[in-house]
């Protein structure tokens, strides 16, 4: 009678490749039954798989909290240095962004083609489709951060600033809830500013195929006349494919639109490939009106174009 390892190393067809291997590390490791461990262990991968996928996303949020620990114990250190020094918080943004930078390479392959149109200098308003969960942008900021050595200033929803702990982390990295007054007053002063027409509505309501839920909304429209800066249009290729919202469904938008909280569930974290693709910056013009900026950025934005093309 030929035996298990006889069959396995003649190399005859006579016992699957699979079960020949299991065979054949049982023989090595000196255990029986691998072959019931293997099936136990997918198993349990299976029951397991739906509870993974939910916790994922919240294993950002995760991270957003550590980053506040961390910017938390950087200014107890360096307390006595803050009233001597207006770059203080330069070298809590280097670390957190390479940070981000390397989660972002590890996890995601991350990739920004055309960062050459972000100026090395001066105001530009950045606007951008929202992912269900933006790490895109805060991949992005960590790229802009460490290559152009600039911080991109960012309009976030009001619900952010009521999260306990956020406070510091949106200090640190300059979010902002509004006015107009206050976008126009942060171009004008040179710095990058970026808005997402969609906000929070857009994270729930969007799906796979990357519908723009903006409304009528133009202020970003305005607020690029009134501060007379370029547009530059942002989208992250497979955004929606890493993490998705149930906030689709008509309880979850009711529940939105009645008290502006996102009570959605989400599901995912897969790890895959993200790339940001800037598109060409829309250059001031005087004559143009808020609607008809709003209506070219949208006709010709750039995540149209580039979900039709490489999605």
């Amino acid at each position: 009678m030929i035996d298990k390892n006889q069959t396995c190393g003649t190399g005859q067809d006579s016992m699957p490749s699979m079960t020949c291997l299991i065979h054949v590390l049982e023989e090595w490791f000196g255990v029986e039954h691998l072959e019931d461990y293997w099936n136990f262990a997918n198993y349990l991968l299976w029951v397991f798989t739906p509870l993974i996928l939910l916790i994922l996303p919240y294993f950002t949020i995760f991270l957003l909290y550590l980053t506040i620990i961390f910017l938390h114990i950087y200014k107890r250190k360096n307390v006595l240095k803050e009233a001597y020094s207006h770059n203080l918080w330069d070298g809590a943004r280097k670390t957190v962004a390479t940070l981000w930078d390397g989660h972002a390479a590890v996890w995601h392959g991350y990739e920004v083609h055309g960062m050459e149109k972000i100026p090395e200098e001066g105001p530009a308003l950045i606007i951008f489709y929202h992912g269900a969960i933006p790490i895109d942008f805060y991949y992005f900021m960590a790229k802009i951060f460490i290559h152009k050595g600039r911080t991109c200033r960012v309009v976030a929803d009001h619900f952010v600033f009521k999260i306990p702990g956020f406070s510091l982390l949106l200090d640190v990295f300059c979010a902002i809830h509004g006015p107009r007054e206050k976008c126009v007053e942060i171009l004008r002063s040179g710095h990058l500013l970026a808005i997402s027409p969609g906000g929070v509505r857009e994270a729930l309501i969007s799906d796979e195929t990357y519908n723009i839920v903006w409304g009528n909304r133009k202020g970003f429209a305005q607020v690029a006349i009134d501060a007379k800066v370029p547009i530059i249009p942002m989208f992250t290729q497979n955004i929606r494919e890493g993490f998705r919202s149930l906030g689709g469904t008509r309880l979850f938008r009711w529940l939105y639109e009645k008290f502006r909280y996102p009570f959605a569930p989400m599901y995912g974290g897969f790890p895959v490939k993200l790339r940001t693709y800037l598109g060409d910056p829309i250059p001031y013009d005087p004559k143009i009106t808020a609607e008809e900026l709003a209506e070219k950025g949208t006709s010709g934005n750039v995540w149209r174009h580039f979900y039709c093309h490489h999605g």
